[in-house]
């Protein structure tokens, strides 16, 4: 039997269930509580990932799987931390939002045909410079395949590693078993 290999960028990407939008187009935050402390603008802009060499550890229930990723610029933007680099036209929901504490709130309900619907809600936190921590709960129903269908809880841990070795190119990502892949490449 074959052990299973997730690519943990990827794999936020099908957990958010291909529903992000490019940042200008995100919902404005809902308005405070009269009572509640100001929240910062809403022009904060999203946080990107500082270029070079990430390892990211994906963990779903007992299964944890550690991979490393090589950002640059273009990277960031195509396959963002969030999942930006999938189809954004099956999502009737799709928001994301920082919070007074920091932190970046996000939500997606997306029809994925075949692979269901699937609601997801998450917060991501840390500097994206060195750190930061993703937590997130996906639920999937009316998914042909039965095991795509439920619901599952995931947590993204990724530290910046340093400058990107010089046999990566901006995109590569590695995987156990010393597996390289290109993001960049995928799906086109």
């Amino acid at each position: 039997m074959r052990s299973p290999i997730l690519l943990p960028a990827t794999l936020l990407a099908l957990i958010l269930a291909s529903c992000s939008k490019p940042a200008g187009d995100e919902p404005a935050a809902p308005a405070a509580p009269a009572d509640a402390p100001a929240a910062k603008a809403k022009s904060d802009p999203l946080p990107h990932r500082k270029p070079g060499l990430w390892e990211q550890r994906v963990s779903m229930g007992d299964f944890v799987q550690a991979s490393r990723i090589c950002i640059d610029p273009s990277v960031d933007q195509k396959v963002s931390w969030w999942g930006q680099q999938s189809t954004r036209d099956v999502c009737e929901k799709n928001l994301i939002n920082r919070k007074i504490d920091g932190t970046w709130a996000f939500a997606s309900v997306c029809d994925m045909g075949s692979g269901g619907k699937t609601t997801t809600a998450g917060v991501a936190s840390g500097d994206f410079n060195k750190r930061y921590l993703i937590q997130a709960e996906s639920s999937t129903v009316g998914a042909e395949a039965p095991q795509m269908n439920g619901t599952r809880k995931m947590t993204i841990e990724a530290a910046w590693q340093g400058p990107c070795p010089s046999d990566f190119k901006p995109g590569d990502m590695e995987i156990p078993g010393g597996v390289r892949i290109n993001l960049l490449d995928m799906g086109h």
